[in-house]
């Protein structure tokens, strides 16, 4: 019996392409999907299909309320198979080239409570000092934390920062930003004095602000690891890196009514659309709490 042209293209992922099980069970799904949502008895003639089926079954998965995620797994199973059909069969066109799919959902950002930054912020100055280690370390390490909160910068612009980046006197830091752009960020009195404080003991003279015990510019990964290290210590639920305090810095200033343009200029976004993402994330905030705490939210 004459192989079909899809068990052909399986054959080809399982075979030539090493695809994983869970891919050719995603492909398979898909052409099962498109035969039973269009009412097909067998397998179709897909080199004679045009766009049009593949326009209707886009509009019954998005009638169906299937998520935009799902929808484009399963033209992403069909568009291959086409691809292949191109390569290896002499097809002259893919008919699902050109259908146009809803655009790919957005993860929200994690964004910490209040009560969580401050328990993450306080620890490093109330947990037992490790042996052998200096007192100036974790002031050090507080110092980091309160920065990347107070100021929402990236890892590796908190790491290139030097001494003379801060400015007391004015209460602000100058950033070195993407694409070498220069940023004045303003620094909240906690962060200024944590930072006062790791000064004090720490044997920094000039250069880079932040050291490690060898007297060396701290690299990425330490801090990436000096973050994790105070997480598994605390009582938040979930992993944080250095981005998810820059996501809240960004919410937690629009959730008191900082305007937008104001956190675009102190995160050094360069495009408005960019620092947008997080008026979702305030918006859906503000639904929780008004489900949660209105008498009349829901039935």
């Amino acid at each position: 019996m004459k192989s079909s042209l899809q068990d052909d293209f399986i054959h080809f992922l399982r075979v030539e392409k090493n695809a994983s099980p869970r891919t050719i069970a995603n492909y398979t799904a898909a052409f099962a999907s498109f035969q039973k949502d269009l009412g097909l008895d067998e397998e179709p003639e897909w080199v004679r299909l045009d766009p049009d089926p593949f326009r209707d079954w886009l509009f019954h998965m998005m009638k169906k309320g299937l998520s935009r995620s799902t929808v484009r797994l399963r033209f992403s199973a069909l568009r291959s198979f086409y691809k292949y059909l191109v390569l290896r069969r002499g097809l002259a066109n893919s008919p699902v080239a050109a259908i146009a799919l809803p655009k790919a959902p957005r993860p929200l950002p994690v964004v910490l409570s209040l009560a969580q930054i401050d328990e993450l912020l306080e620890l490093p100055l109330r947990l037992p000092l490790p042996r052998n280690t200096p007192e100036w370390v974790p002031r050090r390490d507080a110092a980091i934390l309160e920065l990347f909160y107070s100021c929402g910068l990236r890892i590796s612009e908190l790491r290139s920062l030097e001494k003379h980046s801060i400015d007391f006197e004015s209460g602000s830091l100058r950033v070195i930003g993407k694409g070498s752009k220069e940023r004045l960020v303003p620094v909240g009195e906690p962060a200024l004095k944590a930072i006062q404080a790791y000064l004090a003991t720490a044997p920094v003279p000039s250069g880079p602000l932040f050291i490690s015990k060898r007297r060396s510019q701290l690299t990425q990964q330490a801090i990436d690891l000096l973050l994790k290290k105070y997480v598994r210590q605390s009582s938040i639920p979930f992993e944080i890196s250095p981005h998810k305090l820059r996501h809240s810095f960004a919410t937690h200033l629009l959730d008191a009514g900082a305007d937008l343009r104001s956190v675009q200029a102190m995160l050094g976004h360069s495009s408005l659309s960019t620092t947008q993402i997080y008026t979702h994330v305030t918006r859906e905030r503000l639904r929780d709490a008004y489900q949660q705490a209105h008498p009349r939210a829901s039935d």
